[in-house]
């Protein structure tokens, strides 16, 4: 499913350490599902779109200061420093496990909607009870609404709050939404196929980020910067 993937990019399959972090981020999609969704319908995301958009785009001026070389991309070693500066702490192996999880492009630099879909997932692990090296102290507090409402979106995707997202469950969130002049299974399957990138048949929240990215058009953000 190469639009989430970004231009001339092709799936890779996930590798062990990759793995690993899958597992922590179900696991804590499953504890933070305990608490339910306040989200009612996929339209109700939808409406969200412009101010989600608006409060990422606001991560523009922390990842060019955490690019210290103004690449465009963040290294392994700034990342260290981003999480230093944020007051996060990670083992090496974890940082390594995310920065590979989050290069999608293999291309071994964290760019913008990369840099994004990273601190989402950083928030996620933050309050696993299990890791106490996944605290996140960030003085952003309007960011932090913008990442719990997607941690939302997807347990609200979660009907069976398994940690995955699957097609039935994409069909029943659509069903829940759209009614009469369009065809609700045809928009489900086109929405799954664009989460789905590796084309297993479950999306986790790692891939449900890195579309969502594309859905509010941030990729179109790092394409305008590239001109």
């Amino acid at each position: 499913m190469g639009a989430v993937l970004g231009k001339g990019d092709s799936p890779r399959q996930f590798s062990i350490h990759e793995t690993k972090l899958e597992a922590k981020m179900v696991e804590a999609m499953k504890r933070r599902a305990v608490k339910g969704s306040v989200m009612k319908s996929f339209d109700s995301l939808i409406l969200k779109f412009r101010k989600i958009d608006e409060s990422l785009r606001k991560c523009k001026a922390i990842f060019e200061q955490f690019d210290e070389d103004s690449n465009g991309a963040i290294d392994q070693e700034e990342m260290k420093k981003c999480f230093y500066k944020l007051e996060v702490s990670f083992t090496d192996e974890e940082i390594s496990d995310l920065f590979e999880a989050c290069d999608i492009n293999e291309d071994m630099g964290i760019k913008f909607n990369e840099f994004i879909v990273l601190i989402c997932l950083v928030y996620l692990l933050k309050d696993d009870s299990n890791d106490v090296h996944t605290k996140l102290h960030m003085e952003m507090p309007d960011l932090e609404a913008t990442f719990e409402t997607l941690v939302d979106a997807f347990v609200f995707l979660d009907k069976n709050k398994d940690g995955y997202v699957s097609k039935s469950e994409m069909v029943q969130a659509i069903n829940e939404t759209t009614t009469g002049e369009r065809s609700s299974g045809r928009i489900a399957m086109k929405r799954f196929e664009e989460m789905d990138w590796d084309k297993n048949g479950m999306v986790n929240f790692k891939e449900f980020l890195f579309a969502f990215t594309r859905w509010i058009g941030i990729d179109d953000l790092e394409d305008e910067d590239e001109d």
